[in-house]
């Protein structure tokens, strides 16, 4: 490296407010949110030394998928959880969650060391820990194998192309945001050139950088690439030496076989022979570093604006979701518990199966009205004398009738002691 490269690789120290480690994230601690996630501190033996937390939802779908979530620098795994909104996304579709941690003592700046063979290699380092812990989950939480994926911002969006590629038998799908193709760098220096300005390589090239990591010869995990085109921290190029890496592994030709615009972005799509999507690709346009947060498509908003979670109008934390396959179940409504004293309550009064008619209790018999058939005979030799039509022999029946219905007064008293009797409460 020249001199000239030294002064400029050292000014970007200052300047590099992400990946490698080495932004300036010194300042204040910030308060720990809160959160949902639950640490477990046995899982292995930890190779890495990572911190493990995960996130069960009460109502869960039968079949438990996993998604594990990788923060990116500076962050710790709650506040990534709390901007990017994967809890409440898993509490309303019922998956699980692991979120591996970073500690200080491995990074400075709790960066996930992308860039360090020793930490990317199969069954070493920080992917061997991760390995671990999704070990410890499928084993406590009955966590269906085939549905188990990885995303992660920026350092953690190469660590989870690190995982794909070391264990790319156990992903069902992956996604990324803002991070870099595997394999590119094995050192800081590395790091830091790919990351300001990455030299383009061929898809073969690419792809031999992930074979060789593991003797997997099986199909390949999905993929799904996020990044936005004014990102000063990752260079908007690794997105497409991803797709690209990506694209080789499947097989697939270089150009899309859709494009459409999603939320107002432009977004490709790569299928295989069954139509079933393996590689996608979204550009945020005019975007910095960070993930996309927005309203998704059932109108609710999933995480928090915040340093690195940027409202670009788009929830690339539903959209992975939906990607990965585990929107297409939801959460139930819960049941309104009934309380035990409704219990003793009959819902019909026994007293009214067995009270008289009101009506029948306010009217003596003496008063009821008398049956129409005894208003007409009592009114026959009327009715015969003259004709029905006159006038005064209409006007005098209505009269009759009026005085024959006129009831008499109630008796309060006599009402009351019926009541009683009729419920048994008086002999």
């Amino acid at each position: 490296m020249s001199l000239a490269e030294n002064v400029e690789y050292l000014r970007r120290l200052r300047e590099l407010n992400g990946i490698t480690g080495f932004a300036d994230f010194r300042g204040e601690p910030r308060p720990v949110p809160d959160s949902p996630l639950i640490e477990i501190e046995r899982f292995g033996s930890n190779p890495g030394k990572l911190k493990m937390f995960s996130y069960v939802p009460a109502q869960r779908q039968p079949l438990l998928p996993l998604v594990v979530v990788l923060h990116g620098c500076g962050q710790s795994a709650a506040d990534y959880d709390l901007g990017a909104g994967w809890s409440t996304l898993a509490k309303h579709y019922g998956f699980a969650l692991l979120l591996p941690e970073q500690q200080r003592a491995n990074n400075a700046q709790r960066c996930f060391n992308w860039f360090q063979s020793e930490d990317i290699t199969r069954g070493e380092g920080e992917v061997g820990s991760i390995r671990q812990m999704i070990a410890k989950m499928v084993a406590d939480r009955a966590i269906d194998p085939r549905r188990i994926f990885i995303t992660g911002l920026s350092a953690g969006g190469a660590m989870s192309m690190a995982m794909l590629s070391a264990y790319p038998e156990l992903f069902a799908a992956g996604a990324v945001i803002a991070g870099l193709p595997f394999g590119v760098a094995r050192n800081m220096r590395d790091a830091l050139l790919q990351m300001r300005m990455p030299s383009p390589r061929d898809g073969r090239e690419l792809g031999n950088l992930v074979r060789r990591q593991s003797s997997f010869r099986g199909r390949w995990p999905k993929l799904s690439v996020w990044h936005g085109t004014a990102d000063r921290t990752v260079h908007p190029d690794n997105a497409d030496e991803i797709v690209k890496q990506w694209l080789d592994l499947h097989h697939l030709p270089l150009g899309p076989m859709a494009e459409t615009d999603v939320d107002g972005y432009p977004h490709q799509v790569w299928w295989n022979g069954d139509g079933e999507t393996m590689v996608e690709s979204y550009t945020i346009t005019d975007m910095a570093h960070g993930t996309p947060l927005g309203v998704a498509e059932n109108d609710k908003r999933y995480g928090k604006q915040g340093p690195f979670l940027i409202d670009a109008g788009i929830s690339s934390s539903y959209h992975i979701a939906k990607f990965f396959g585990v929107t297409d179940w939801i959460r139930q409504p819960k049941q309104v518990a009934e309380s035990p004293s409704a219990k003793l309550i009959p819902q019909v009064s026994p007293i009214s199966s067995v009270l008289p008619s009101l009506s029948r209790m306010l009217r003596p018999k003496s008063a009821e009205t008398k049956p129409a058939g005894d208003l007409k005979s009592a009114n026959t030799n009327a009715a015969d004398q003259k004709p029905a039509s006159a006038p005064a022999s209409v006007a005098r029946e209505k009269a009759e009738a009026k005085r024959e219905t006129r009831r008499a007064p109630i008796d309060v008293a006599a009402v009351i002691e019926r009541a009683l009797q009729a419920a048994g409460l008086k002999k």
